[in-house]
């Protein structure tokens, strides 16, 4: 017996990418956790684990066995994560001034000519004591961290190769003579194991305010969230901090004010803002019956609202959790950076070893300060922060982009996908078409019989859900108030209703369905629908006790952006697709309107999916476009799966990506925000690749023999730094992309 749950949760300590994959590795050790992601961009954490044999605890003391902390309490991830990133940055800061200015004296020291105090090696060994033990502590905490867990990260590299400086120029101040004595060189490098740990933390410093900016998508959500209600007690309306408002209570909503929670309009009307959570630009209007969202803003009139979904089951709050989710979770592409990650560090301490016994045995005089600047560099230039901060930082701008535009990415891993995709099949009602379909014509065997049908058809018609019965029953029930009893209602999917109204046996459906059930079709009724037909109607059929009584000519208009949409997909070399249950004429006429030419009609919704996997075949990567609920087995059967939600909680799980507002002029939009997010993170793997690539042979000595060239290990920490930077300086550039 097992019950997986997913948990997402902070992470404290962290310093780099390989603290996140050691962390991560330790995750999916537990016996019971199924998969474990660590995003150091974002410090979050996602373990999907079998409750029965899991619990928090354990997740706990595992990060804690690694020498971090876990913060398992999700209200407060993203308040614990601002705190400790303005605590950091003030700590950081005050670091960066001190060792700034003690650094910035002991680079002094090589210029010459100045009063000799400032090149008395032991003034510079009392300079540069704070820098390295208290400006460079945390690279030797999470250094230490690694050797207890026998793992290596970036601050093993940073310690190791500062220690080098700052220790060896430590024994050349204490057997300065010696040395002399031996024909070695007394040289000492306080000045670069300071101005090494200076630049560093200024490149974490500006790292982490840049990383600040990637998670502004999370904070604009959080910063939505309505901070009291108004609930009426003993008949009385009362202020009340939101955490106490529960489901049920009733809450008055006044223009201007944020609605609390989603819930349920009861009296009033107004139009309400719903821009912030769903993208949606124009004010939608709300009156009783009609659902709303919280932390939306009410615009016009006073509206009181029935709480159905309070705290974590708000729409705002699943939306927040899984973007945070999405941010955290890995694309294919991470893969190959994780693989890397885990053999790097070991690999940049074994040529840092290489580089130092070949410059002791093959280098010029002095061979001891050559080999031991040369393996400096090599440790300080290949920290892999740049690396780790490629497909993270990219992922968090390109998925927080697109929550602020109302498209909800569930995993990273769509991101990828979406980038290829080559066909789009759309499911005509509801979302090419507006899904409001309303009768525009009516034909009846006999006119007498009118009322009769009519009266039928609202009885039958009342109990079935499809958007065609919808506008029958809004048409008839103008002309019959008449509802006689029903029995024996059955829906035949894809095809029509039956159904027993008093004595009478009533089908009604398309034309293919009372055929199949023998019924003898009527020639002027079938020629009103062929007309009807050519002009883009849906025709529903009346059959009563086995003979053709009456049909219905049904328009559903199309969406005004529809056009644009399928232009736009031709013009992404992407082949749009229309689905329908439609005839084959009233389907080729709608697709003639939108200029589609590869069109699949008279397809029920249990063919669906087979209809998906034949796309598939013949195109390559498809993406589905449905409401997310009645076409469920075909989202699951595609590659990409878009849900127009409508903000629905069932649509928003139900798909890979849902548009929170029904537009399909987002499909594009989302199509075209993967494709800039997955360049976006190529550029950065590129540009942290070719970092290492070139930057690691320079270290090593590469250039001297033919230029007598030799890296400066301040210039070598510096690089680093600006590596770090420019990745995620990179990735925000996604803030601002054009998405069409």
């Amino acid at each position: 017996m097992s019950k997986n749950q997913s948990i997402s949760f902070h992470i404290s300590g962290m310093h780099c990418a390989s603290c996140a994959s050691n962390i991560q590795r330790k995750l999916r050790k537990i016996d019971g956790v199924s998969e474990a992601n660590v995003n150091y961009a974002n410090e979050q954490a996602v373990v999907t684990y079998d409750e029965y044999r899991v619990n928090k605890a354990d997740i706990t003391q595992a990060v804690s066995e690694v020498g971090y902390s876990a913060r398992l309490d999700s209200k407060a991830d993203t308040d614990i994560a601002e705190i400790e990133r303005t605590e950091e940055l003030s700590d950081l800061k005050l670091k960066l001034m001190v060792s700034g200015v003690l650094s910035a004296i002991l680079m002094a020291s090589m210029i010459p000519g100045l009063p000799k105090i400032f090149h008395d090696p032991r003034v510079l060994w009392i300079l540069a004591t704070p820098v390295q033990f208290w400006a460079g502590k945390r690279f030797y905490h999470g250094a230490w961290s690694g050797i207890k867990n026998f793992s290596a990260n970036m601050d093993t590299l940073v310690a190791m190769g500062t220690s080098a400086a700052y220790f060896f120029s430590a024994f050349v101040v204490l057997f300065e003579k010696w040395l002399l004595s031996q024909g070695l060189e007394a040289h000492v490098y306080f000045e670069a194991s300071a101005a090494i740990i200076t630049f560093i933390l200024l490149g974490k410093y500006l790292e982490i305010r840049a990383k600040a900016k990637t998670s502004t998508a999370i904070k604009e959500l959080l910063n939505l969230q309505a901070k009291s209600a108004r609930i009426k007690q003993k008949g009385v309306w009362v202020e009340v901090p939101l955490e106490d408002v529960i489901v049920g209570d009733v809450l008055q909503v006044k223009p201007g004010e944020k609605v609390p929670v989603d819930g349920k309009v009861l009296a009033g009307e107004s139009s309400v803002d719903e821009a912030m959570v769903t993208g949606e630009s124009f004010p939608v209007s709300k009156s009783m019956g009609d659902t709303v969202i919280g932390s939306t803003i009410n615009q016009s009139g006073i509206i009181e609202i029935k709480a159905t979904k309070v705290g974590n089951d708000t729409m705002l709050a699943m939306i927040i959790s899984l973007v945070q989710k999405a941010q955290g979770s890995r694309p294919p592409i991470q893969a190959l950076v994780d693989t890397v990650a885990s053999y790097f560090v070991p690999v940049v301490i074994t040529l840092s070893i290489v580089t130092l016994g070949a410059w002791w045995f093959f280098g010029p005089e002095p061979k001891l300060l050559m080999s031991l600047v040369s393996m400096i560099n090599v440790l300080i230039i290949a920290c892999p922060c740049a690396l780790g901060l490629a497909t993270p930082t990219s992922l968090m701008v390109g998925i927080g982009r697109g929550a602020q535009n109302g498209i909800l990415i569930k995993d990273a891993q769509v991101l990828e996908i979406a980038n290829k995709i080559k066909a789009v099949a759309f499911d005509k009602t509801g979302t090419l078409t507006q899904g409001k379909p309303e009768v525009q014509s009516s034909e009846y065997a006999k006119a007498e019989t009118q009322k009769k049908i009519d009266a039928a058809v609202l009885a039958v018609e009342s109990l079935s859900h499809h958007p065609l019965a919808h506008a029958l029953v809004n048409f008839v029930s103008t002309r019959s108030k008449e509802i006689p009893k029903v029995s024996s209602f059955k829906d035949h999917a894809g095809k029509g209703v039956s159904a027993k109204v008093g004595k009478d046996t009533v089908l009604i459906g398309t034309l293919s369905f009372l055929q199949v059930e023998k019924i003898k079709i009527d020639s002027k009724l079938q020629t009103s629908a062929e007309q009807w037909q050519s002009q883009a109607l849906s025709v529903a059929h009346v059959a009563m006790n086995e003979k053709h009584v009456g049909a219905y000519g049904i328009a559903d208009t199309l969406r005004e952006s529809s056009v644009e949409v399928i232009s736009t997909l031709k013009e992404l070399g992407i082949t749009p697709v229309m689905v329908t249950g439609d005839n084959a004429q009233t389907a080729n006429a709608i697709a003639k309107e939108l200029d589609i030419t590869e069109v699949k009609s008279q397809v029920l919704p249990a063919d669906k999916e087979e209809l998906i996997r034949e796309l598939r075949k013949e195109h390559g990567v498809v993406a589905m476009v449905g409401d997310g609920i009645n076409d469920a087995p075909a989202l699951a059967a595609a590659d990409v799966s878009i849900a127009m939600g409508g903000g629905t909680d069932v649509a928003i799980e139900s798909a890979a990506i849902t548009l929170l507002r029904s537009d399909i002029a987002l499909v594009p939009t989302a199509i075209t925000l993967s494709k800039k997010t997955i360049t976006n993170i190529r550029q950065n793997l590129f540009w942290a690749f070719a970092y290492n690539v070139l930057l690691i042979p320079v270290a090593m000595g590469v250039l001297y023999p033919f230029t007598g060239i030799i890296l400066n290990p301040i210039m070598a920490g510096a690089a680093m730094a600006f590596s770090s930077v420019s990745v995620v300086t990179n990735a925000l550039r996604l803030r601002s992309a054009k998405l069409l």
